[in-house]
């Protein structure tokens, strides 16, 4: 089953990752640049996420509607997004029309307008994105969690930036920051699925144009206990509770997926089963991790009325604590694996999740895993190493939690907590 990707550092730094599916006929191509809204400066916020928008917006070769246009004639689909750590510009198209779409993705990267109406236009667009947020009580709670784990640091700022950070932003000044920021050395093109070899020189010959070299690493960031309360005046209350969680590329990362999903990743998790189907506290709960470079959160999410919050807390915590002291049974471990490798290996049918697996790994990590590395690191992980690595992040003593809603006083929550 080992794929083969192969891996091409051009002479300024750009790295292109391809790998050939022959049985499809699509093909998914990304540009993956390693700034994102930890990279800015205080009164930055926003400007990486802001750029993400205005690619879309015209370039000098097509007006908006031209590229809108373009892509559907020929069945495409485009799209971007930015985290924390980077910023994913992709397109997926049929083989026969990859160099078109390839075109389209590189004139809507490299030669955006940034004109000046269209920026004023879009910073509407994005403040209104930043109030569906707020307005959402999940996100909030989580955006408020980040925010006080990390206070200080760039990654407590919100990738959509504020009103007071956008308002400053004008085309030009979105210009020069994509131009210091989107260094050869900091970007991986990915391709994965049917293509010809003349795409990949066509890809070669576009980004050996780049000038530059590579961004400094950006200023380290480490998890601080942390609570944070939010009267909001909702029907439910909102919490997440947290603890220390590990980078993206830790070597325990495969036992942590697997403890997630044994903890709160399905309808068979102990939490779901202790917390919604034997006490009925609540419709949803979960557990999720954030990684980043060098740190890291790991969540415990539930919402629900005011009147089962203490029961409900006590039971997740209650949980918890005995999961740390007894692990998984092996059933439980098998499910969890089984469950994650058969993910891995269904991902394989999306040139799109192949395409992410390449470029997000060679940006992130260095090289992408293939699926035999993926599912041997699976089928590694014992029972003990996830009692042990629970026992090591779930210490009470460190503990955040980020609360929206009709909610108590600090002191109310730690007392259901024990902390």
């Amino acid at each position: 089953m080992e794929e083969a990707y192969n891996t091409q550092v051009l002479p300024n730094g750009v790295r292109i990752v391809t790998e050939h599916v022959p049985s499809v006929r699509s093909a998914s191509l990304g540009i993956w640049v390693g700034t994102g809204s930890r990279s800015e400066k205080p009164g930055e916020g926003g400007a990486a996420h802001f750029i993400e928008h205005m690619v879309f917006k015209g370039t000098e070769r097509r007006t908006a509607r031209q590229l809108a246009q373009e892509m559907d004639a020929i069945g495409g689909q485009v799209n971007a997004y930015t985290t924390k750590e980077c910023t994913c510009f992709y397109a997926r198209s049929l083989d026969e029309h990859l160099s078109r779409a390839m075109d389209m993705l590189c004139d809507m990267v490299f030669c955006s307008r940034f004109d000046e109406q269209d920026v004023q236009i879009e910073r509407g667009v994005i403040l209104e994105e930043i109030g569906m947020y707020q307005d959402n009580p999940e996100d909030l709670c989580s955006e408020r969690l980040m925010g006080a784990v990390y206070k200080g640091t760039p990654l407590a700022r919100p990738i959509l930036g504020t009103r007071a950070s956008l308002e400053k932003m004008t085309g030009a000044w979105l210009r020069e920051y994509m131009r210091a920021h989107y260094l050869p050395g900091d970007i991986v093109v990915s391709l994965a699925g049917s293509f010809p070899e003349l795409v990949v020189e066509e890809l070669k010959a576009r980004f050996l144009a780049l000038e530059g070299g590579k961004s400094p690493a950006p200023r380290p960031a480490g998890y601080t206990p942390a609570f944070t309360l939010k009267k909001k005046a909702i029907e439910q209350n909102h919490l997440t509770l947290a603890f220390p969680g590990l980078p993206y590329g830790h070597k325990k990362r495969f036992v942590l997926q697997l403890l997630s999903s044994m903890l709160g990743g399905g309808m068979s998790s102990r939490l779901f089963q202790e917390v919604r189907e034997r006490r009925g506290l609540c419709y949803s709960v979960y557990t999720y991790g954030a990684g980043h470079a060098e740190t890291g959160v790991f969540a415990i999410y539930t919402a629900l009325g005011k009147e089962t919050e203490a029961q409900a807390l006590e039971t997740i915590c209650r949980t918890i604590r005995d999961f740390a002291e007894r692990g998984p049974a092996a059933e439980e471990l098998g499910r969890a694996r089984e469950l994650s490798k058969a993910n891995v290996l269904m991902g394989l049918e999306s040139t799109q999740s192949r395409m992410s697996a390449l470029g997000r790994g060679t940006l992130l990590q260095d090289r992408p895993l293939t699926t035999d590395e993926v599912i041997e690191a699976y089928n590694a992980v014992t029972a003990e190493d996830v009692r042990a690595l629970a026992r090591e992040l779930f210490d009470f003593s460190r503990v955040s939690l980020s609360a929206v809603g009709r909610v108590g006083d600090e002191d109310y929550y730690r007392g259901l907590i024990g902390n």
